[in-house]
C-alpha cells in the first residue's frame, strides 16, 4: 500500500493510527446506471417476499443476530426483520410499514406491486424513454385505476346487521395465515371486538380500547374474547377468594408499606424496645391503609407496586383481596374498563373513585399452574381482550399479528363502507380498465400506462403461481371472461373450488385499501424513477 493512499494521525493517548483514503476506489453510480441499481435492488426485495403473497403464500423464519426466531406470513414484518443494507431496499420497507400503519394488511402486495412496477420501468428504459415519461404515465395510469376501482365497488350499510360481510372480509384477510384452519372463529372474534368500542356514528374505532394478550398451551381454538380485561396476574395471596361477584375496585399507584425515612438519613435501632415499638408502628400504620380501602367500600385493591409478606397477611386476615405488581398500561385499561380514577395517595381515596365491575376471576391453565385475571361485566363496558392460546410462542406472536390485520381491515370497513373483491379480480379490473385508457393516448405516456397494467397482472400472477397453478395461461384466461363476461368479480381460485366469482367465494377486500396499495406503490416508484444519484456522505465527485 503506498502512503500516498494513506495519513497518519494521533488519538488523545498519542497512539498513531491510519487513515486510508478509499475514495479513488469508490464509484459512485448516475443516470441510467442508478436507475438500473435501483430497479434491481428493489426487484430483489419484491421477489423475496412475493411468495408470501396469498392464500397459499409460503412463511418465512427470521432469525435475529441474538437467534430469536419468528415466523411469519406479514409483509411489513418480514421486510422489517430483515437486515437490509440498499437504501432502495431501505424505501420498499418504509413502503410495507406505511401500508401496515395505515391500512393494517397488504403489506406484502403494495411490495410486490412496487417491485413489479420498476421491473416494467426497466423495460422502457431500455427502450429509450426518458424516466420522467415513465413516471408521469404511472401518475395517469395509477389515477385511472383509482377512479376505476370507485365504479366497480359495492358499498353496504354499517350497522348491526353488517355482521356477516364484516366477518367475510376479516376472513379474507386472515386467509393467507398460519392461523387459518380456525379462520371463522378469529375473524367474529375480531368482528366482535371492534364492535364492541366502535363509535358507528362518528365511524371511529378507538384500538386503545382492545388488548390482545396471549399465554403459551392450549389450541388456537381456545382463543376467546372477553367483554373486559385480561391481566397476567393473579391474587397476591393463594388463599384469597378466586372469584368476586359485583367488586369495587380501589386502583392504587401509592406503595402498600409505611413511610420509610429518606435515604440520607439513617435509622438506628439500638434496643429489643425500639424494634418492637417500630414493628407495631408499622402494623399500626399496614391495619390504617387497609380499612382507609375498606371504608370506601372496595372490596378488591389493584396495586401498581408490590407489597411485602406482612402486609399481605394483614390484607388477608382483613378479607380485602388484592393484586400487585399491575404495569402501567394494563393499571390505565383497567381503569378505562371499570369506570374508576386511579389514586396516587391514601388520602385521596373516596368512594366516588371506586372501579365497578360485575364479575372479577381467575383463570387457572390446567397442568401448567398459571393464573390470569379476568375482569369482565365491567361499568365501562367498551374496553375488551382477545385472549389467544397457542402451542407454542412463536405461533401466538403470529396470531397477535393476524389479528391486528384483521382488526385494522374492519375498522377501515368502519371508515369507509366499500369494498371490492379479492383474488387478483381488483387489480385484473384496473389493468384491463388502464389499457383501454392507454389506447386512447396518443403521447409517449402510453407505453408506461400498458406497463402499469401489466405490473397490476403481476399480482394475481403471483397468487396463481403460489397456488401451483400455471401463472400466465390462468390470469389470460380470467382476463378474456372479465372482459367478455363483464364482471369485475373474476379472481384467482386459489382454493380451486371451481368457481372464479369472488362474491360466491366471499373473497372480499376494502376499497381504502386496495386505493391505498396501488397509490403508495404508485409514489414510491415514481420517486426511484426520479433518483438518479445516491450520495453518502464523504463521498467525493471523482
Amino acid at each position: 500500500m503506498s502512503m500516498s493512499n494513506a495519513a497518519i494521525a494521533f488519538d488523545e493517548y498519542g497512539h498513531p493510527f491510519i487513515i486510508l483514503k478509499d475514495q479513488s476506489t469508490k464509484r459512485r453510480l448516475a443516470g441510467i446506471e442508478a436507475h438500473k441499481a435501483h430497479i434491481m435492488a428493489a426487484k430483489t426485495v419484491a421477489n423475496v417476499i412475493r411468495s408470501s403473497l396469498g392464500p397459499k403464500g409460503l412463511d418465512k423464519m427470521m432469525v435475529s443476530s441474538d437467534g430469536e426466531i419468528t415466523i411469519t406470513n406479514d409483509g411489513a414484518t418480514i421486510l422489517g426483520m430483515m437486515d437490509l443494507e440498499h437504501e432502495i431496499a431501505k424505501l420498499l420497507v418504509e413502503l410495507s410499514k406505511a401500508q401496515d400503519d395505515e391500512i393494517g394488511d397488504g403489506t406484502t402486495g403494495v411490495v410486490v406491486l412496487a417491485g413489479a412496477l420498476l421491473e416494467q420501468a426497466e423495460q422502457l428504459l431500455d427502450k429509450g424513454i426518458h424516466p420522467i415519461r415513465i413516471a408521469d404515465g404511472y401518475e395517469l395510469a395509477a389515477r385511472v385505476a383509482l377512479e376505476h376501482l370507485d365504479t366497480v365497488s359495492e358499498s353496504f350499510p354499517i350497522d348491526g346487521d353488517c355482521r356477516e360481510l364484516l366477518v367475510e372480509t376479516a376472513m379474507t384477510t386472515l386467509g393467507s395465515k398460519i392461523i387459518n384452519r380456525c379462520q371463522r372463529k378469529m375473524a367474529e372474534i375480531a368482528v366482535d371486538a371492534v364492535l364492541s368500542v366502535a363509535d358507528l356514528e362518528r365511524k371511529d374505532v378507538d384500538f386503545e380500547l382492545i388488548k390482545v394478550d396471549g399465554k403459551v398451551g392450549g389450541k388456537l381454538e381456545e382463543t376467546m374474547l372477553v367483554k373486559g380485561v385480561v391481566i397476567d396476574k393473579d391474587m397476591s395471596h393463594p388463599q384469597m377468594p378466586k372469584r368476586i361477584e359485583d367488586a369495587k375496585l380501589a386502583i392504587l399507584t401509592c406503595p402498600f408499606e409505611p413511610p420509610k425515612p429518606k435515604t440520607k438519613y439513617g435509622l438506628s435501632v439500638t434496643s429489643v424496645e425500639d424494634y418492637k415499638k417500630l414493628l407495631s408502628y408499622e402494623k399500626e400504620k399496614f391495619t390504617e391503609m387497609v380499612h382507609q380501602v375498606k371504608n370506601t367500600g372496595a372490596n378488591l385493591a389493584i396495586c401498581q407496586w408490590g407489597f411485602d409478606d406482612e402486609a399481605n397477611h394483614l390484607l388477608l386476615t382483613n378479607e380485602l383481596p388484592a393484586v400487585r405488581w399491575v404495569g402501567g398500561p394494563e393499571i390505565e385499561l383497567i381503569a378505562i374498563a371499570t369506570g374508576g380514577r386511579i389514586v396516587p395517595r391514601f388520602s385521596e381515596l373516596t368512594a366516588d373513585k371506586l372501579g365497578k365491575a360485575g364479575l372479577v376471576r381467575e383463570l387457572d391453565f390446567g397442568t401448567t399452574k398459571d393464573h390470569m385475571l379476568v375482569i369482565e361485566k365491567c361499568h365501562n363496558s367498551k374496553a375488551v381482550t382477545i385472549f389467544i392460546r397457542g402451542g407454542n410462542k412463536m405461533i401466538i406472536e403470529e396470531a397477535k399479528r393476524s389479528i391486528h390485520d384483521a382488526l385494522c381491515v374492519i375498522r377501515n370497513l368502519i371508515k369507509d363502507n366499500r369494498v371490492v373483491y379479492g383474488g387478483g379480480a381488483a387489480e385484473i379490473t384496473c389493468s384491463v380498465a388502464v389499457s383501454k385508457e392507454a389506447d386512447k393516448i396518443s403521447t409517449l405516456e402510453q407505453y408506461a400506462m400498458r406497463a402499469f397494467a401489466d405490473a397490476l397482472d403481476s399480482i394475481p400472477m403471483a397468487l396463481a403461481e403460489n397456488s401451483g397453478l400455471s401463472s400466465i395461461q390462468t390470469v389470460a384466461d380470467i382476463k378474456s371472461r372479465q372482459i367478455t363476461e363483464n364482471n369485475p368479480r373474476l379472481g384467482i381460485d386459489c382454493m380451486q373450488t371451481g368457481d372464479s366469482d369472488m362474491k360466491t367465494q366471499h373473497v372480499v377486500e376494502t376499497l381504502i385499501g386496495k386505493k391505498q396499495q396501488i397509490s403508495l406503490a404508485t409514489q414510491l416508484v415514481k420517486m426511484i424513477l426520479k433518483i438518479d444519484d445516491i450520495r453518502t456522505p464523504g463521498q467525493s465527485d471523482d
